[in-house]
């Protein structure tokens, strides 16, 4: 950054070190690693700007700065050369918040129908507000927003260039694709949810077989292990298999019949989860990147494959980022540089509202703490600590877990040690992140998730 806080291009590390070996530099942030120069304006220094790549996901995004150059070809051409500058990998937190979601829902159900604590239901009819998702989708996009603002704040982004897919989940359902009236109606049409299992399990028991009983609709993967309501979800079971098998997993219920399990599972399908996730927060991702100030550009996901299997890279998120927007590598145009170390930042969270700590009914039985910072640290603060003596002695740098009485923990690369706040200077303050480093993978083996 300028002297005045403008944001300027990237430097190498070793370029960074050297300013700041030579006083002409300050630390302005350890990670993403930001350096401000004391001896240079922006009006000073030639600015060229960089460009932001995102590849979104439902379970981690890849975010990217590269710059883009002209050079002559082999063949005498100008060509478009794209470095990669940096690179992060942003992982979500969603099903975190959906458990969590969950088991408050499963605390308050006990609570109803144990008479205990009553709390009548509210109405099924209730509306949102417009634009309102579900927390586990509302953080994917915040997260996203957050780091791509932070991005734009200490480097000088002109454009942001985002992969925008679009994923049919109902050809999706079925494995292959679908066309005209099959595609409108549904494996479901002109029937019922019951008649269609009474139909497909011969009105039998799914797990054990028997007839002429009371049957109960049983969820494969229960709802609170994350279960849908999805037809493929759904089995027919009588009340003695219903309750034994009761929240366990399906895997575990039939462990000692392999056959027959693999019979029950061969009409299960793929969750549609993540698909379903991409398609309600691909938009609303565009619409807030918008609000930066930057020209958005949106890209299919096919040219981000063909970009990326041109250079011959692997699937990651962040290589994913790198070969998202226009490349015409059948004019000479190609990827140059790429990191070899990517930026993981893993969405943690700053804590929780609740002042108790329930048990397994969802009753308070522990008071937590109403301050969070004791002797001027948080939980999550990058510290460094210096031990002047014992086992530990030495510098120590990582993330801080604070007490009450000043004996705080602090997490390093070898475990846990226990640090006084005396011995403790403050780096950062946790920004409810937990930052970590990978190197880019040198095989073909795919490492994107989701």
């Amino acid at each position: 950054m300028s002297k005045e806080g403008s944001p300027l291009m990237p430097c190498h590390p070793a370029r960074a070190r050297e300013l700041l070996g030579r006083g002409r530099a300050v630390v302005v942030r350890q990670v993403p690693f930001t350096i401000r120069l004391r001896d240079r304006t922006s009006s000073e220094s030639e600015v060229e700007g960089v460009q932001l790549r995102i590849d979104p996901g439902s379970k981690g995004t890849g975010l990217v700065l590269t710059d883009e150059k002209k050079e002559l070809g082999d063949r005498g051409a100008i060509v478009t050369v794209r470095r990669g500058l940096i690179s992060i990998e942003l992982e979500h937190r969603g099903d975190r918040i959906s458990a969590c979601v969950r088991q408050r829902a499963g605390y308050r159900r006990r609570r109803r129908s144990a008479n205990l604590r009553y709390r009548a239901p509210r109405s099924k009819n209730r509306t949102h507000p417009p634009g309102w998702l579900p927390p586990s989708l509302r953080h994917r996009i915040d997260t996203t927003f957050t780091l791509a603002n932070r991005l734009c704040r200490y480097a000088p982004v002109t454009e942001i260039h985002l992969e925008r897919v679009a994923f049919d989940t109902r050809s999706m359902d079925e494995g292959r694709p679908l066309k005209g009236a099959e595609r409108r109606l549904g494996p479901l049409a002109g029937t019922t949810t019951r008649a269609y299992l009474r139909a497909k399990w011969n009105s039998a028991c799914a797990y054990c077989g028997v007839t002429g009983v009371p049957l109960n609709i049983e969820h494969l993967r229960p709802r609170s292990r994350g279960g849908s309501d999805r037809i493929s979800n759904l089995v027919l079971a009588c009340v003695p298999c219903n309750r034994a098998k009761g929240s366990r997993p399906v895997e575990a219920f039939l462990a000692d019949r392999p056959d027959h399990l693999a019979k029950i599972l061969g009409q299960a399908r793929t969750p549609l989860g993540d698909a379903a996730a991409m398609n309600a927060t691909g938009w609303k991702l565009t619409n807030a990147l918008a609000t930066l100030g930057k020209p958005v550009h949106a890209w299919s996901g096919g040219l981000t494959k063909a970009n990326r299997d041109a250079m011959g890279l692997n699937k990651t998120h962040t290589l994913d980022a790198l070969s998202v927007g226009h490349l015409d590598h059948e004019s000479g145009g190609r990827i140059v540089r790429l990191p070899q170390r990517a930026l993981v930042a893993k969405a943690t969270g700053r804590g929780s509202y609740a002042r108790t700590t329930p048990d397994r009914y969802g009753f308070p039985r522990l008071l937590r703490p109403r301050t969070k910072q004791h002797f001027g640290y948080a939980t999550g603060d990058l510290v460094r600590a210096v031990m002047p003596s014992g086992k530990w002695a030495g510098p120590w740098t990582g993330r801080v877990s604070v007490r009450a009485r000043g004996q705080h923990s602090l997490r390093t690369p070898t475990g846990r040690i226990n640090v006084s706040y005396r011995n403790l200077r403050l780096l950062q303050r946790g920004d409810g992140y937990a930052y970590s480093r990978r190197s880019e993978p040198t095989q073909s083996s795919s490492r994107k998730k989701g």
